[in-house]
């Protein structure tokens, strides 16, 4: 089976780990990892406040670095548990590059995990999961941390 194991630098992220590794077997199975960095805003701005050029590259240069010593640590877990892995860093929109990587390898799954955000939250910031969800071509898994979900519940049943 070919698994991608979307991640970012965030305890949800760690649970999916978690998970892919409790709930799949090593033998057979090909990961890959992907870290996707959106880029930064101030790119956009660069024509009209140029001296902020220099300082974006250098934080984009630095953000590439801490992507790829994620997505190593990731993979080695993977590797230690017996998973043949790869890693993969990419810059743009996450929701895009999910699915696009996703579809060019012909992944038979997409593990990622889920911030839980919800009204104007998610909103704002959007919802990866639910895009990929929405627009894969394959299953996807949607690893959530327990508390989170049971705030949710919570907050639902107070409604």
């Amino acid at each position: 089976m070919r698994i991608l194991l979307a991640i970012d630098d965030s305890r949800f992220s760690q649970e999916a780990i978690r998970s892919l590794l409790k709930q799949v077997q090593p033998k057979g199975n090909l990961v890959r990892v992907l870290h996707v960095i959106e880029p930064i805003s101030a790119y956009i701005f660069a024509g009209m406040v140029p001296h902020m050029v220099p300082y974006v590259a250098g934080v984009e240069e630095a953000r590439r670095k801490q992507a790829k010593t994620l997505v190593q640590s990731a993979a080695r877990k993977l590797r230690k548990a017996g998973f043949r892995a790869k890693e993969i860093v990419d810059a743009g929109d996450p929701k895009v590059k999910i699915i696009d990587h996703a579809a060019e390898w012909h992944a038979d799954l997409i593990v990622l995990g889920s911030h839980g955000w919800r009204g104007l939250g998610r909103f704002l910031m959007g919802s990866v999961s639910e895009a990929v969800i929405r627009h894969a071509g394959c299953s996807v898994q949607v690893v959530r941390i327990r508390s989170a979900a049971k705030r949710t519940k919570a907050r639902r049943s107070k409604r």
